[in-house]
């Protein structure tokens, strides 16, 4: 069946980058419907960043512009997050995800991985 996994995920120091990548096995999915997700220690899930529709750029959210950047390789059926400067603060579990349709809140997504853990150290 239709499985999303993440990986790239590890131990950084503060200022450090890492590379996250979401593999989509069992079906080519759209780079339009993917996200990024993450959900820190103790909080809840929250919207990370996606590729806008129009194709144009990527939309991220506020904490994370400037250092997070999405994109996608289709003939590898794969999506990334690159994080540069990374804080204490970006500690969480990420995920991709695809959307069912709506918002790209969580609620509306229809596809999730089981997530790979970043932990920013300072």
């Amino acid at each position: 069946q239709v499985q999303l996994v993440e990986s790239g995920g590890g131990l950084v120091q503060a200022g450090g980058s890492l590379r996250l990548s979401c593999v989509a096995s069992g079906r080519t999915f759209s780079i339009y419907d993917m996200a990024w997700f993450r959900q820190p220690p103790g909080k809840e899930r929250e919207f990370v960043a996606r590729i806008i529709w129009s194709g144009g750029g990527i939309y991220g959210a506020d904490s994370v512009k400037g250092r997070f950047t999405i994109s996608a390789d289709s003939a590898k059926n794969t999506v990334y997050l690159q994080m540069n400067n990374l804080k204490p603060e970006d500690t969480a579990v990420y995920y991709c995800a695809k959307r069912a349709g709506g918002t790209w809140a969580a609620a509306d997504m229809d596809l999730w991985g089981k997530g790979t853990l970043v932990t920013v150290s300072s």
